[in-house]
């Protein structure tokens, strides 16, 4: 009897779960509908437009894709560039600190840790000084250089964990067949890491796409302007149209949706790959 009732129970706790969790979901994503919806209705205000567009008006694509294409060309390069320089320095640190006794290893991952509480605001203006002295500014790898300082941290924290959880069988097995250090590293480190790879390089990507405040920082000409950038200067020349203002938002949006459909299952593994050795 009391199995028979625990079975109802149960079922009412899923359906409101899953009720819950779709109005959670419903209010998270209104805001991305009500820009995809004042896009396609560019001789609307922005509190003008219907709930609802009665057509399919992409003429506001059309202009923000003429005014925005190169600066999403720019963070597209920008944001890639970012990716190599990123993987390139935080794989092999996570490996070093994952495999090497080295002194100090856990106040190392803790000193990586706090790096990401830094203001971005301190970091921007301490960047700007050297930047000038190094000839950077206004350039497209001092862009990728400093992006990629935002990723560098979280990804060697998380591809320390999922080297964490690799046989040692596995290395050791490497190197009796010949393998040095920096063999066994490409060859058998980084494609059992792919996971943590992808997922590091992915949110790489989405820091430096997203990224504002070292763009407006380290940019004094319109040389390198990524869309960020772009966006926040549109507003101003064109605070009457926001059918277009919202393209370009819509635009921006769309490479990271992307990414992050494409790439949603190894992010899941990648994330969780290191928490079980």
């Amino acid at each position: 009897m009391a199995a028979e009732n625990a079975k109802p129970r149960a079922n009412r706790r899923r359906w409101g779960s899953t009720v819950a969790g779709v109005l959670v979901l419903g209010v998270m994503l209104f805001p991305l509908y009500w820009m995809l919806n004042t896009a396609l209705q560019p001789e609307s205000g922005l509190l003008e437009a219907d709930p609802v567009p009665h057509g399919l008006d992409l003429s506001g694509f059309s202009k923000a894709l003429g005014d925005q294409g190169g600066h999403l060309l720019t963070s597209l390069v920008v944001s890639l560039g970012a990716v190599v320089v990123c993987l390139a320095v935080a794989a092999p640190a996570a490996y070093g600190l994952a495999r090497f006794r080295l002194p100090g290893t856990r106040t190392l991952v803790l000193g990586t840790l706090i790096t990401q509480m830094v203001p971005g605001i301190v970091i921007a203006n301490a960047l700007y000084t050297s930047y000038v002295d190094l000839g950077l500014v206004n350039s497209y790898l001092g862009l990728m250089l400093a992006d990629a300082s935002l990723g560098i941290p979280f990804s060697i924290v998380l591809m320390r964990s999922f080297m964490l959880s690799i046989p040692g069988e596995v290395i050791e097995a490497a190197q009796m067949d010949g393998a040095g250090r920096l063999r066994t590293f490409v060859q058998v480190v980084l494609p059992m890491s792919r996971n943590s790879l992808i997922t590091s390089g992915l949110f790489a990507f989405l820091f430096a796409w997203s990224d504002f405040m070292f763009a407006l920082t380290l940019n004094t000409t319109d040389d390198v302007k990524p869309i960020t950038l772009g966006i926040y200067q549109y507003i101003g020349a064109h605070v009457g149209d926001w059918g277009s203002v919202m393209a370009a938002s819509v635009l921006s949006a769309v490479p990271a949706a992307v990414l992050l459909v494409l790439a949603q299952k190894y992010i899941a593994a990648g994330i969780t790959g290191g928490s079980v050795k």
